[in-house]
């Protein structure tokens, strides 16, 4: 056993590289164990950084990625399902077999990430794995902690990406009337909370839900958006019912560009409970979002 490794499934994803970073900027040794060994280029001759081979749904690899090491973060996620990929085989009996093997191994420090707005009774898919996926961890690992973000923004993300990709259009349409709130989250302060939860000294929550400063709803954020890329546009309101039939005829595609799973989660407000653990308890101060647009989306 290394007395400090982590071992980060899914460490070569988003959240993934920057909890990795971070880990190790904090003198962790970090296995990232995924189905592919590509790594990052700034990584790949690290020497606290190794790679396991690992598939989230296959015991034994699962088992060899977790052996020796100290804790383990769950950072594996599945947005659209695929023929072989389902999201209850990946965030429900994927993580049971992780925690499960973590509990047998003797592992410190189990982290799994969820989300803001995991709800058993959803009628979304994606939205009721994420919740069974949590039951499931703690019924196999009573010890692990759970960390919930708000929807994550950063260089390179999904998220303002592709509300920069509506700026050239003439009008700018809104799902609903944009009144959903959100907390968008950078993507480093996730990190950090996550190398904080892997330190020396117990947790003071079980669950933490973490969203940055500023709550926003959706028409804020695509008109701060907007500015920042010097783009004056109307807003258009659409119906989430239109929302949905569009999605409906969108999911016959092999990579859909929205999915009815992404607008249950636009339809519900995504902010943080302070009834769980937040930033202020690990010490940390997240990132603006209008603060950090220009290293999101550089204009120059």
């Amino acid at each position: 056993m290394r007395p400090d490794l982590i071992t980060v499934f899914g460490g070569t994803g988003f959240l993934g590289r920057a909890t990795v970073h971070e880990l190790l900027d904090a003198g962790h040794p970090v296995r990232i164990a995924s189905r592919h060994p590509a790594l990052p280029d700034s990584l790949q001759n690290h020497p606290q950084l190794e790679h396991c081979r690992a598939d989230i749904r296959d015991d034994a690899d699962v088992a060899r990625a977790v052996e020796g090491a100290r804790g383990v973060i769950n950072a594996v996620s599945l947005y659209v399902e695929q023929r072989d990929l389902r999201f209850t085989t990946i965030h429900v009996e994927g993580a049971a077999r992780l925690a499960r093997a973590a509990h047998k191994a003797g592992l410190e420090r189990l982290v799994q990430i969820s989300g803001i707005g995991a709800d058993s009774r959803s009628p979304s898919p994606y939205i009721r794995a994420r919740a069974e996926g949590e039951a499931a961890i703690l019924r196999e690992h009573p010890n692990a902690i759970i960390v919930r973000p708000s929807v994550l923004f950063g260089p390179d993300d999904a998220f303002v990406r592709n509300l920069a990709g509506l700026a050239p259009l003439p009008v700018i349409p809104l799902f609903g009337r944009g009144s959903t709130r959100l907390q968008p989250v950078h993507v480093t302060d996730i990190a950090r909370a996550l190398a904080s939860l892997c330190a020396d000294q117990p947790p003071t929550h079980s669950i933490y839900e973490l969203g940055g400063p500023d709550i926003l709803t959706y028409r804020q954020i695509v008109s701060l958006v907007l500015t920042h890329l010097g783009r004056k546009r109307p807003m258009l309101p659409i119906p989430f019912t239109v929302w949905h039939a569009l999605a409906a005829v969108g999911s016959l595609l092999p990579n859909p560009p929205l999915t009815r799973d992404q607008l249950y989660l636009m339809q519900q407000d995504n902010v943080a409970n302070p009834a769980f653990g937040t930033f202020a308890d690990l010490g940390i101060t997240p990132h603006s979002f209008e603060q950090s647009l220009p290293d999101c989306l550089p204009t120059h």
